[in-house]
């Protein structure tokens, strides 16, 4: 599978850990891809639902991908500030048909003022009963909450402005060639 290149537009899949798909993006525009991450940004993007729900996003936002954290983060850029949606989840993987990754249903999210709050643990709990997350998988998730909190309060990555107005400068530039 050839890498796609900046400019190129992708599917993102998310799956549950049964194997069961969850949520479908259609067109994120890739902005970066290097060895171990994707950035992207996706703007009024076609959304589908595992029950059958359809949707556009409503804003721009920057999506971040690593193949080494259990985490992907979504910028949301809004005209009360950016706000993060954070999912913990498998590392991504790649293939022709788009880019995959497991949801593990906890969230982070980030509003606009900075408040910080952890999301769906009940889900959380109950999808590890039901499909018997294994005590590694666990741990792993919950080390990466740690790992991803310390990116919010050191505004590392996407948690800097500068780094949500590059990628974003960088789409505009991209989307008004084609």
């Amino acid at each position: 599978m050839p890498v796609p290149k900046e400019g190129d537009y992708i599917a993102i899949q998310s799956y549950k850990h049964d194997g069961s798909l969850h949520r479908t993006w259609r067109d994120t525009m890739v902005l970066k891809t290097s060895e171990y991450e994707l950035i992207g940004c996706n703007d009024h993007t076609l959304v589908s639902e595992s029950d059958g729900r359809r949707w556009l996003t409503r804003e721009p936002a920057i999506v971040y991908f690593h193949k080494r954290y259990w985490f992907n983060i979504i910028a949301m850029i809004r005209e009360s500030g950016v706000a993060y949606y954070c999912n913990l989840a498998s590392p991504y993987v790649l293939d022709k048909e788009a880019l995959k990754y497991i949801d593990y249903d906890l969230d982070v999210k980030v509003f606009a003022n900075g408040e910080k709050r952890l999301l769906d643990v009940d889900e959380y709990e109950e999808h590890a009963a039901k499909w018997h997350y294994s005590a590694e998988v666990d741990h792993i998730l919950k080390s990466n909450v740690k790992v991803l909190v310390d990116w919010i309060n050191e505004r590392k990555g996407p948690f800097s402005k500068e780094y949500v107005d590059l990628w974003y400068n960088r789409y505009l530039e991209l989307s008004h060639r084609q």
